[in-house]
């Protein structure tokens, strides 16, 4: 596995769990709903962008991708 695919995966471990966190979620439950609401995908997408910001600004951000995709959490 290289350097970069490693990474993502630590990040993305890593911000599921601080957005189960922070909404007071189980991670399985913080995984479903970020995978039904585009979250997930955001993530994928925009990890590079992501990980360089403050946790905090980055699960806000990942939140009002939900919100606007239909997640009332």
């Amino acid at each position: 596995m290289n350097e970069e695919i490693s990474n993502r995966i630590s990040f993305v471990t890593f911000i599921i769990e601080k957005f189960a966190s922070t909404f007071k979620m189980d991670r399985q439950s913080a995984f479903f709903y970020l995978k039904k609401y585009g979250g997930l995908q955001y993530i994928f997408d925009c990890w590079w962008a992501l990980h360089t910001d403050n946790p905090f600004w980055a699960v806000q951000d990942i939140y009002k991708v939900c919100y606007k995709n239909g997640g009332l959490r």
